[in-house]
């Protein structure tokens, strides 16, 4: 994503996993209760990379309801599946995105 000063997002949710190591950042913009973007940060393995970008791809156009209906196995589908092992790494995308949402709803308050 580069610089994210550079991108005006509305809400960032940040989570990590200290077992592996894994930590992303998710960034949206809403406009009338959508989700009209979303920028990533994810340091960690290929899996890790691959579902936070699978997820920035499933919640873009949608509510924020609809985007908390998300689930880690609609991200594991969207990859053709993950090797056991690796799952759960679309679990820490589905988290980073909810804690964005709840942090936007927060500020909005």
């Amino acid at each position: 994503m580069g610089d994210e000063s550079k991108f005006k997002y509305d809400a960032c949710g940040i989570v990590g996993n200290p077992i592996c190591g894994d930590q992303m950042k998710m960034f949206i913009k809403v406009k009338n209760d959508r989700i009209t973007d979303v920028r990533w940060k994810t340091y960690g393995c290929a899996s890790a990379i691959a579902s936070t970008s699978a997820l920035s791809e499933i919640a873009k156009g949608k509510t924020l309801d609809e985007a908390l209906k998300i689930s880690a196995e609609d991200i594991d589908n969207y990859l053709g599946k993950l090797p056991k092992h690796k799952f759960h790494c679309s679990i820490l995308g589905h988290d980073a995105l909810k804690e964005a949402i709840n942090n936007y709803r927060q500020a909005k308050s």
